[in-house]
């Protein structure tokens, strides 16, 4: 059963990704301060993350 809300998550690289709301975040991971519908979090990543390269490749 999938989760009903997400979180969005950001990285030192600043990478974007999602996380179930209910879980502890993985290591190396922050709340990128959005919480949401699936499909709410996907849609702000799309915003938020406009350069797809690692911070260390810019």
């Amino acid at each position: 059963m999938e989760p009903d809300r997400f979180v969005v998550v950001c990285n030192d690289e600043e990478q974007y990704s999602i996380w179930p709301a209910d879980r502890p975040l993985p290591a190396g991971w922050q709340d990128a301060g959005f919480t949401g519908a699936k499909d709410e979090c996907l849609s702000h990543v799309d915003q938020v993350w406009t350069d797809m390269r690692p911070r260390s490749l810019r």
